[in-house]
């Protein structure tokens, strides 16, 4: 198993201010909207990436960051054999990705992800 990137998730109370903030301050753009997350990225380097979330759709909770892996049934199984709690999933989400959230051992909750 291997990581593609990882993004800071930032709880917000307003999408739009938060978009604002972050693309008039930074001169972030957003490069994925779906109401409740936005992705934004920095032009130049795609690649540095902070998503802003209200809520999330299908999980009771914000996870704090989301890792990208190539292989997140492996990834899974990886976290289920050190014994770490699953809060979320594995769940194949419609928007295309399919996904679990862990508890790390400082309580954060974090969203494993491998797009489908």
């Amino acid at each position: 198993m291997a990581v593609g990137r990882v993004v800071p998730n930032l709880k917000s109370a307003s999408l739009e201010q938060a978009k604002t903030f972050y693309t008039e301050v930074l001169g972030l753009a957003v490069v994925m909207d779906h109401g409740w997350i936005v992705t934004l990225a920095d032009p130049a380097r795609p690649e540095a990436q902070l998503s802003l979330a209200t809520h999330d759709a299908t999980a009771s909770v914000v996870p704090v960051a989301s890792i990208q892996v190539d292989d997140v049934d492996a990834a899974h199984a990886a976290a289920v054999a050190a014994g770490a709690e699953i809060v979320h999933g594995p769940t194949d989400e419609p928007w295309g990705v399919r996904r679990f959230f862990l508890r790390d051992p400082d309580g954060n909750v974090v969203n494993v992800l491998a797009h489908g």
